[in-house]
């Protein structure tokens, strides 16, 4: 592939995370929210989720002491009367959570850190309180600006002084033209304080140089496997040269190919068209090897024995199966921002907004895609293959927060049983980010990243919504909304998950006000033909 081309294009992808133009350290204010750390708090009564794949059990009660988990311990059985000398000693701070379910914080694998001066026009502020709000206590961020920033916001959240999830810093390999530049940017951002690197493709010298330095350097790696250059940078050539993971699905089925090499491209294509790009990637799968087939067996047990992991991010492509509900959802009118709703609308330019003329057809082949894309999912979990949770959020009529919980459905839609969603989302995840021997399960020892919801996850992972699950309270007759994350901890520190979401609102309230917008009429009719 030309190289000029490849960066022309991936600079227009960058365009959405430029930095804000004040100083980083302005650019999120001091952490107002949240209580603690505390010498001794503990959680009295509830049921717990350990992320491990082991069924809620409890009633227990949890210690935390400062950041850590200090015990977890079994005070009961359910409908029994708990005997108060089975309870560990009072802490200097205690929550009842009896009848509530505990779980490992959730880690969102693919996360952008967006600015104001950004195309989405969001602050990290709101992104980082609607992650929270839904029980995101780290995330990994793919590119988000500039080294320096995403450094300085990782380090910021690191000592609790902003009210944001604990931050894994991947920079975006780009513009580089030689393998020896190559090398001498993974020093870069090895130098820096990144922790591992995000690649979109590159020329195979200059990919498998780079792949080889960030073995060297002890940095982990992910790649959006781009058509540009798919044809020799496919899942099985970059995992062979030591990609650890990948994100999306792109370079997978292209593995698969058995009577191609090429995709069958219209011939009037063009990638930068992107009703063209993502039309015809909801044609892909159906080119690939069929489900059980040789070929298909013989690229997951090249993954497997490769210790590859996978980042499908099925949320962040919902709108391709189907627009009217990702953009008709209910969450939208209290929680996206205007900028980011004008962002998410039919436009030429802005990244993910393709909808120029999106067809019955093209949801039809979208919903046969996932199909074929859910099977491989599942069966590579089914092996023992690695299968995190990410989000992409922030594009796509995807956001922040309540996408990470739509991908949580669209991974028990593949076949994941929700406990098998849930360790996804906690120990899966921070094996991926080789964080596991801190995060990832309830574990004594490990850090107080937590997450405490009313109802339970694994009967209904709906529950788990900022906007919760509707309900029929029979002793009323009335229709209810329940669930929604309570408390998010993150490092020991209680945050108020309806508080953070309450917070978010009013954030959307007062810009719809400064941009003239009506507050009684929804976001989705806004120029719309009902008007």
């Amino acid at each position: 592939m030309n190289t000029s081309i490849a960066l022309k294009i991936l600079a227009v992808f960058l365009l959405s995370f430029t930095p804000d133009a004040l100083a980083f350290g302005a650019e999120v204010p001091d952490r107002t929210d949240g209580d603690g750390p505390y010498n001794r708090l503990v959680l009295r009564g509830g049921y717990v989720i350990d992320g491990t794949g082991a069924p809620p059990f409890g009633p227990v009660d949890i210690v935390i002491e400062n950041n850590k988990i200090a015990a977890i311990k079994t005070i009961g059985t359910p409908g029994i009367t708990i005997d108060p000398k089975r309870r560990p000693k009072a802490g200097d701070k205690e929550i009842d959570v009896q009848g509530k379910f505990i779980l490992p914080g959730f880690i969102d694998l693919h996360s952008h850190i967006h600015s104001l001066t950004s195309e989405q026009g969001v602050s990290p502020d709101y992104i980082f309180k609607l992650q929270l709000g839904h029980g995101i206590t780290t995330i990994r961020s793919l590119g988000s600006g500039g080294d320096k920033r995403i450094v300085d916001l990782k380090r910021r959240s690191a000592r609790n002084e902003i009210t944001a999830p604990r931050i894994v810093v991947y920079p975006i390999f780009d513009g580089i033209t030689s393998p020896e530049a190559a090398r001498k940017r993974v020093r870069e951002i090895k130098k820096n304080g990144g922790d591992g690197i995000k690649f979109f493709g590159a020329p195979a010298e200059i990919l498998w140089a780079a792949l080889d330095e960030a073995k060297k350097q002890d940095l982990q790696t992910t790649m959006h496997h781009a058509q540009l250059d798919v044809t020799h940078a496919n899942v099985l050539t970059t995992s062979a040269h030591g990609l650890n993971s990948m994100e999306h699905w792109y370079g997978l089925p292209e593995a698969l190919f058995e009577d191609r090499v090429i995709q069958d491209y219209p011939t009037d294509y063009i990638y930068t068209n992107e009703q063209d790009r993502f039309g015809q990637a909801g044609r892909l799968w159906k080119q690939a090897a069929k489900p059980g087939s040789k070929k298909w067996n013989e690229v997951i047990d090249t993954l497997l024995a490769r210790d590859f992991a996978l980042d499908p991010t099925f949320t962040i492509y919902l709108a391709s199966r189907d627009l009217m509900r990702m953009s008709r959802a209910i969450w939208h009118d209290s929680y996206t921002m205007p900028a980011l709703w004008d962002f998410y609308r039919p436009n030429r330019s802005s990244h993910g907004s393709f909808w120029y003329y999106w067809t019955t057809q093209d949801e039809l082949e979208w919903k046969n895609n996932y199909k074929l894309w859910m099977r491989f999912i599942n069966d590579y979990k089914n092996r023992g293959g690695k299968v995190g949770l990410g989000s992409d959020t922030g594009y796509i009529y995807s956001l922040y927060g309540f996408g990470y919980i739509q991908e949580m459905e669209l991974m028990q839609e593949a076949g994941f049983h929700p406990l098998e969603v849930i360790r996804a989302a906690t120990q899966i995840g921070a094996q991926i980010i080789k964080k596991d021997a801190e995060i990832g399960t309830l574990q004594v020892g490990k850090k107080a990243d937590l997450v405490i919801v009313d109802e339970n996850p694994v009967h209904n992972l709906k529950v788990l919504y900022g906007t919760g699950a509707v309900k029929l309270n029979d002793e009323t007759g009335k229709v209810e909304r329940v669930g929604g994350v309570r408390w998010t901890i993150k490092d020991g520190i209680v945050y108020d998950a309806f508080k953070l979401r309450a917070d978010v609102r009013e954030m959307v309230r007062a810009a719809k006000i400064e941009a003239g917008l009506s507050l009684d009429k929804p976001l989705s009719m806004v120029n719309s033909p009902q008007e």
